[in-house]
């Protein structure tokens, strides 16, 4: 015998992990707005903070937008609806490969 699925929880933690990304994304991009000017003495160091601010606040709304989808279908369809989702971790792989290449990029060039 299995116990009866919340629905309501697995959907809401996700969104929690997400809304946890979103906010060390933010605090490291606040971090860089704040260092790499200083360190590398040029201005335009500051478009990485900028940037990673953006993918942050793009990952907070991707993921309030796909915990209001998932509420849907599991309004309608119940568990055994196909849930959305692919978005937030989209953002995030590019991101984070960008992240990567850029930070290569640095340490050959430096």
């Amino acid at each position: 015998m299995t116990a009866p699925l919340d629905p309501g929880l697995q959907p809401e933690r996700t969104e929690l992990a997400w809304r946890r990304t979103a906010l060390a994304i933010a605090v490291g991009s606040l971090i860089a707005l704040r260092v790499l000017p200083v360190t590398f003495d040029d201005p335009w160091w500051v478009m990485g903070g900028i940037a990673g601010l953006l993918v942050a606040a793009a990952i907070w709304l991707l993921a309030r937008r796909r915990i209001r989808l998932v509420g849907v279908v599991l309004a309608r369809e119940g568990n055994r609806g196909r849930m959305p989702g692919a978005a937030p971790l989209a953002a995030l792989s590019v991101f984070v490969l960008a992240t990567g290449i850029t930070a290569v990029v640095i340490v050959l060039v430096a």
